[in-house]
């Protein structure tokens, strides 16, 4: 089983698949590397993309991110400005600090290739790595695939989990409450007369103690709603050839009625105003998620919530609980995130949290239904409740496809985690004030389905920029 910290990474944008998973696979590789003995016959680190990452990584910045990781930077530890930084010294200078220790040359027209033509079957993210010596003889090779959300696996690592998960072998074993499918975790919650939150609680104590739980949950929700506050004050183009403009601080200055105050002081106080427009609260979750992904397509930090190019989603939700839901506090924004993360593990096991598998119904899809979820259980829903919300979030979100313009991600993504965060609103709603918990299509059903239609997509429409917008829509 998977740590909702697992799901949950704190990362940099503007994608998790291509660039946080990218980045962490490179610095994996630059720590074999060093290991070598001796690491001094080492002359050149080159690197092959495969499949989606060759064809959108341009504009999702794996290059970036592989040269960032290769010189020691990880997502989660290394600030946008100084991973930024790094890489620009590399290609003006043309040597890697492999590792942040040892100076090689590096060569981006040769030494990073991208076979655009070419995919595996293990996954269409794919990497290889390899360093070689003066005479080019081969020192280390590694391949690495990046199957969504930052999770990396090298090829051995991705043979064994997929081994063990068809086999059901230990998977789960020494947590209280092991659980694989929806079903599952709704009758352990009910049979030991606790909520979903609870059951996530009580195994993530096999694995960390309250007080650590406690604090990552706290900055998990620091980062979100800092990314929120950034993104309502940062204006001009996101980068790349598309030359969008940046809405969120307009929208944030209309609504706000030109404060100067960011969203996180300024909505505390005055979320309460009536208006004419009885819709001005969906405004204000629609800004939430703009604000997020306009920060995360610009290589801002962003929480991984399942994936980066869906991160504006659950932000979005629990900043509307936070805001405009009566009697909100620190304990509810906690059992969101985990109901929240008890739903995201679900898909993650038996579906992908990958675009470049399932299309975008595995990363808005996935974090709708999680969202959902979650605010179902700070609206106090029962569990069938909450199962009934999380299957509403990704029912109408099936066979969602990942065409971005440019390979960038910016159109039709930013938006879209808009619609998706308003969605998992009016699910929660309508399982929590308007339904009983009876329903008619269960959360596991709708995984599978997922997962169904996620193989049977056309590969054009799963994050290549081959098909749908990105060829129908002129991105110059």
């Amino acid at each position: 089983m998977y740590s909702v910290f697992d799901l949950f990474k704190i990362g940099v944008g503007p994608s998790s698949s291509h660039t946080v998973g990218p980045m962490i696979a490179a610095y994996r590789f630059a720590q074999q590397a060093l290991a070598l003995e001796p690491r001094q016959k080492i002359d050149r680190v080159t690197i092959k993309l495969y499949g989606s990452l060759a064809l959108t990584g341009m504009g999702h910045a794996t290059d970036i991110a592989l040269l960032a990781g290769l010189s020691g930077c990880l997502p989660d530890r290394t600030e946008p400005e100084v991973l930024r930084g790094t890489v620009e010294a590399l290609r003006r200078d043309h040597l890697l600090m492999l590792g942040g220790e040892l100076r090689l040359p590096f060569d981006e027209t040769t030494d990073l290739i991208w076979l655009r033509n070419q995919s595996l079957p293990q996954h269409p993210n794919a990497i290889d790595f390899s360093c070689v010596d003066r005479v080019g003889e081969s020192l280390l090779s590694e391949r690495y695939f990046s199957t969504g959300g930052g999770f990396v696996y090298s090829e051995r690592e991705l043979e064994e989990l997929r081994a063990s998960t068809q086999s059901g072998t230990n998977e789960n074993a020494g947590f209280p409450f092991p659980f694989t499918t929806a079903q599952q975790l709704v009758d352990m919650a009910k049979a030991n007369q606790l909520r979903i939150d609870e059951v996530i609680h009580a195994n993530e104590l096999v694995v960390r103690p309250q007080h650590e739980i406690d604090e990552r949950l706290d900055r998990l929700w620091e980062v979100m709603s800092g990314c929120i506050d950034r993104g309502c004050v940062s204006g001009g183009l996101l980068p790349g050839p598309l030359k969008i403009r940046r809405r969120a601080p307009l929208i944030f200055s209309k609504l706000s009625r030109d404060s100067k105050e960011l969203p996180s002081r300024w909505l505390p106080k005055h979320a309460a105003q009536t208006t004419c427009d009885p819709l001005e609260q969906l405004d204000w979750v629609s800004l939430f998620a703009l604000a997020v992904n306009e920060e995360n397509a610009a290589g801002g930090r962003v929480v991984t919530a399942p994936t980066n190019g869906a991160a504006g989603i659950i932000p979005a939700v629990l900043s509307y609980y936070v805001h405009f839901v009566p009697g909100a506090d620190r304990d509810g924004i906690h059992r969101f995130l985990k109901t929240a993360g008890a739903i995201g593990l679900l898909y993650k096991r038996n579906a992908s949290l990958s675009a470049a598998e399932m299309g975008c119904q595995g990363e808005v899809g996935v974090a709708c239904s999680m969202a959902a979820a979650g605010l179902a259980a700070c609206m106090h829903g029962s569990i069938d409740q909450i199962e009934n919300a999380a299957e509403i979030g990704m029912e109408h979100n099936l066979g969602l496809t990942c065409d971005p313009i440019a390979g960038l991600v910016q159109v039709p993504c930013i938006e879209r985690n808009t619609m998706g965060a308003t969605k998992a609103i009016n699910a929660a709603r309508l399982a929590v004030l308007y339904g009983d918990g009876r329903h008619f299509v269960s959360l596991d059903r709708v995984i599978e389905t997922m997962r169904q239609t996620g193989v049977d997509m056309q590969a054009k429409y799963k994050e290549t920029s081959l098909g749908g917008l990105a060829v129908n829509v002129v991105d110059c």
